[in-house]
């Protein structure tokens, strides 16, 4: 008697699946190792089973003892991979694919996946949905952000050493957070491992626009290398004191000129302003090391894993920046200016893992710990058509620490039919920004009778020729989650789950600024050097005041928090031979709060607070039919919504480092429904081989979008609002193919080596839909949405195109991989112009990569050598508005081609 479960593989991952962080842990290991087909054997009456265990041989084939004079054999099959094992529509990227690109950090690596692109630092778009449609989770928990402007965590920040694998699913299922506009990418830290190992690792890089050539820097202090400062950047105690006294630092009735020169005083000063130029910036660097053992024992195992690293990059930029005022963008520039900027980035990270296995349950706990500090430089000159005439200096040095630390447990027990998991995590996300310094000196270009100094730049500190800036902020955000979900076999091609997940984020961040200003300054001291100018000296002689430019309305600090409460059933099940359904509808109510801080015991806000309560039922549902052995066809249809980060909820200026612009919030922002549909075949036609193509469609209610407007000064501003409709729609295909090399010669060179081809394409278009009398709201005021947004107009952050392409030699006996890597991005729109003027679009382009891995054996030892050559096409970074003719360049510099050379030693 045989029976052929067509989804036999389905149901064995089905309990899994539900939960999402056992699902992590099943990519890691790998798909099974072949694809072999229904095989029916049957053993001679006479010749039963040894025991009474059931025997399963090379084939996959189970035989079941059934008595003296028979046996049932229940045949199965392996799938090829989770790719196709899973109901829903996944991408994964395996420890093996993570290595093959080589990347240092996770966001690298996922730019390859079909549909993704990565933009500003580390967020990952898919299928151009912006990094609020994404959501990202550590072994199935979600994770806090550490950056001031987003709720989403840059993924640039995980190093690869610390990633097992990484599965992105674009399909939802409601096991997952209704904030699903784009899909789930879940990051799997290293497991526990099968045998003992210890591994040193270390490299050295060059970079074509940075190394060796002209950069700039500042001293801070002696261990800034190590991403950790020796207390220097520390708040100094009277100003410590003067924050903690609710009261704003100005000179009247609290403080006097010398309580605010005394503050001053305290303040770092040579160390923090002094910029240096460097005509041979350093080479990069990293090091780590990693080491694993499991313990046996009678009824288990327990594994235990731990891994260290740390890497110093440099990076300098020689951009141009500029903003015009004119809507068609005629004439010269606004402003105008090209800046030299030096990032020192330094990024340390740890993780500890304890695995434990007793019998059919799993327990783990994981500890991950990641740094990642920039130090930067900036030096710019330019012009302004508001001081006609005039050349204008501005110097900048500031230092950025962002921190994330994470534990989690995930519990797993089955008991037969019934399988329990159990997950919960605390994560904490910290960035710390001191000593934010700025400082503006003009030239007269011509001297005259007035103005004597002629073509010598000055700053008098606060009058019409220059300033000095100083701010200090802090952001904390605490995010504590669990679930529970429990799965039962119902019948053998039929399981159902029921699950209950909770989170609660609370955020705080405070952002205090401050001016320097001084009266009458004598030319000499105006021409004098930073650390000069606000020296004790200067500033007790010339009674230099210190200035608090915080906002006042209760921007400058805010608290924020989200909590969400979830309750989801989900069936799966084989309706009929070859045709499996995975349905579920989620309940899920939240909660989110931004509220403004009163810092100075003003009694009260000028800004609104914030407060979304709001509760929704999401359905998904997901169909897989099997067309033929190695064929099926996936159609999703589901509903998930997409809610207001923290950050665009309070209007609090803020400057970001990365694009050298300011953003301010919008208290009046609302949630985003999206209605999702797709439909996907899929072709495994060898192991670890496929075709897959796929079209997918988004009804977006209430899309969040940028814009651009430009302050008084000439700054461009970003901020957020709701725009009434957007679609999006498109397609996607993948290749993945192997061609053994054996034949080429009979050279055992060629015996064990095969081609790679991987390949995949995107095509992505959306709208959004503006009609007559459609509004958004701005601070509490209603206003025309054509004001903001152009009917037509693509979505924040969506290319029409994007290709990837891979071909590689690779050894399937031993370590040796060269393999080109090509990425192609159309341009992309970053924000919306200002007053009426064109989009601001990035343009990505062409990037060539080329990686290369050999192993070898010396003295013993294993020791992998990896060779990367990055950006051979030399491409540049434009953020650009366009107008016929007329051009301006937000943001151009040079992308240096990157080389580097690594190894690692194993034990």
């Amino acid at each position: 008697m045989t029976k052929r479960p067509i989804f036999a593989s389905l149901l064995l991952l089905s309990s899994a699946l539900v939960a999402p962080a056992a699902l992590a842990q099943d990519v890691s290991g790998g798909a099974p190792p072949s694809d072999t087909p229904p095989v029916t054997t049957e053993a001679p009456a006479s010749e039963p089973p040894a025991d009474d265990a059931a025997a399963q041989d090379e084939d996959g084939d189970v035989s079941i003892p059934g008595g003296a004079d028979q046996e049932i054999v229940v045949t199965g099959r392996y799938t090829p991979n989770i790719v196709r094992a899973t109901p829903e529509v996944v991408s994964v990227l395996s420890s093996a694919d993570i290595a093959r690109t080589g990347e240092g950090d996770i966001s690298g690596s996922l730019q390859r996946v079909t549909g993704l692109s990565v933009v500003g630092g580390g967020f990952v778009y898919v299928r151009g949905l912006g990094d609020r449609y994404s959501l990202a989770l550590l072994n199935g928990s979600p994770l806090p952000s550490p950056e001031p402007l987003k709720r989403v965590v840059p993924l640039d920040i995980f190093p690869s050493n610390v990633i097992d694998s990484t599965l992105v699913q674009k399909s939802y299922s409601v096991n997952f957070p209704g904030e699903f506009g784009g899909g789930v990418i879940n990051l799997t830290t290293k497991s526990t491992p099968r045998e003992p190992f210890l591994t040193f690792s270390g490299g050295i890089g060059w970079d074509s626009e940075t190394t060796n050539q002209l950069g700039y820097t500042y001293y801070g202090s002696d261990t800034d290398w190590t991403g950790f400062d020796d207390g220097t950047l520390d708040v100094p105690p009277l100003l410590k004191a003067a924050f903690a006294s609710g009261k704003p630092i100005l000179q009247g009735a609290d403080y006097s000129q010398d309580d605010l020169e005394a503050i001053q005083m305290e303040l770092v000063n040579a160390e923090t302003t002094l910029l240096q130029q460097n005509d041979h910036i350093p080479v990069n660097w990293s090091a780590g090391i990693t080491g694993g053992t499991t313990i046996p024992f009678a009824n288990g195992e327990l594994g235990i894993i731990a891994t260290a690293g740390i890497s110093n990059k440099w990076r300098t930029r020689d951009t141009l920046q500029q903003t015009s005022l004119n809507q068609d963008l005629s004439g010269d520039p606004q402003t105008n200016y090209n800046r030299v900027i030096t990032d020192n980035r330094i990024v340390v990270n740890g993780l500890i893992g304890f695995g434990l296995e007793l019998g059919d349950h799993k327990l783990r706990w994981t500890s991950l710990y990641i740094r990642d500090t920039l130090k930067q430089s900036r030096l710019g000159l330019g012009s302004d058509a508001n001081q006609v005439g005039r050349d204008i200096l501005k110097q900048d040095t500031a230092w950025y620490e962002r921190q994330l630390i994470n534990t989690q447990f995930v519990g797993e027990f089955q008991f037969d039919a019934l399988k329990l998991d159990l997950r919960g995590a605390y994560a904490n996300s910290q960035r710390e920004a001191p000593y934010e310094r700025g400082f503006t000196y003009v030239r007269t270009n011509l001297p005259t009778t007035q103005d004597p100094t002629g073509d010598k730049f000055v700053n008098d500190l606060g009058g019409n020729r220059g300033d000095a800036t100083i701010a200090f902020s802090d952001l904390n955000e605490d995010l504590w989650s669990g679930g529970v979900d429990l799965s039962y076999e119902l019948a053998p091609q039929i399981t159902a789950t029921v699950g209950y997940a909770y989170t609660d984020t609370s955020r705080t961040a405070v952002r205090r600024a401050f001016q320097f200003r001084g009266s009458g300054l004598p030319v000499p001291v105006t021409q004098l050097r930073p650390d000069y100018l606000l020296s004790d000296a200067t500033i007790q002689l010339y009674d230099i005041t210190l200035i608090e430019t915080s906002a006042q309305d209760g921007t400058a600090a805010f608290d924020a928090g989200l909590t969400t409460h979830a309750g989801y059933a989900q069936l799966q099940a084989e309706i009929v031979s070859g045709m499996n359904v995975n349905v579920g509808v989620r309940y899920e109510d939240a909660k989110q709060t931004v509220v403004p801080i009163d810092l100075f015991g003003s009694g009260g806000s000028a800004i609104a607070a914030t407060n979304l309560k709001n509760d929704y039922w999401l359905p998904a549902v997901t169909l897989t039919w099997e067309v033929a052995p190695d064929m099926q066809v996936r159609m999703n249809a589901s509903n998930t919504i997409a809610r207001p980060q923290f950050r665009e909820l309070i209007a609090q200026i803020y400057q970001d480092p990365e694009s050298n612009r300011q953003f301010r919030g919008n208290p009046s922002l609302t949630d985003s429904e999206l209605w999702n549909a797709e439909l996907r075949y899929e072709w495994y036609f060898a192991k670890d081989q496929r075709v897959t193509a796929a079209g997918f469609f988004k009804k977006i209610e209430s899309p969040i979008e940028a814009y651009t407007s430009l302050s008084t000064d000439s700054v461009a501003n970003t901020s957020f609002a709701n725009a009434p409709k957007a679609l999006l729609y498109g397609g996607e295909v993948e290749v993945q193919k192997y061609f053994a090399l054996d034949t080429l010669s009979d050279s055992a060179f060629w015996s064990s080596r095969r081609l790679v081809l991987i390949g995949n394409y995107t095509f992505t278009k959306s709208e959004i839909q503006v009609g007559a009398g459609d509004t958004t709201v701005i601070n509490g005021v209603t206003q025309d949405a054509s004001n903001f947004f152009f009917d037509g107009s693509p979505l924040t952050g969506q290319s029409d195109h994007l290709i990837n392409f891979q071909i590689g030699l690779e050894d399937q006996d031993k370590l040796s991989q060269q393999t080109i890597l090509v990425t192609y991005a159309s341009p992309r729109v970053t924000s919306r112009g200002p007053s009426g003027q064109p989009d601001i679009r990035e343009k990505p382009g062409i990037s060539v990569d080329f990686v290369a891995r050999q192993g070898i054996t010396l003295l013993n030892k294993e020791i992998e050598l990896k060779f990367e050559a990055r950006n051979l096409t030399g491409r540049k970074y434009e953020e650009v508005q366009e107008s016929g003719d007329n051009r301006i360049f937000l943001n151009r510099y040079k992308l240096g081609r990157t080389f580097s050379l690594s190894a690692s030693l194993k034990f």
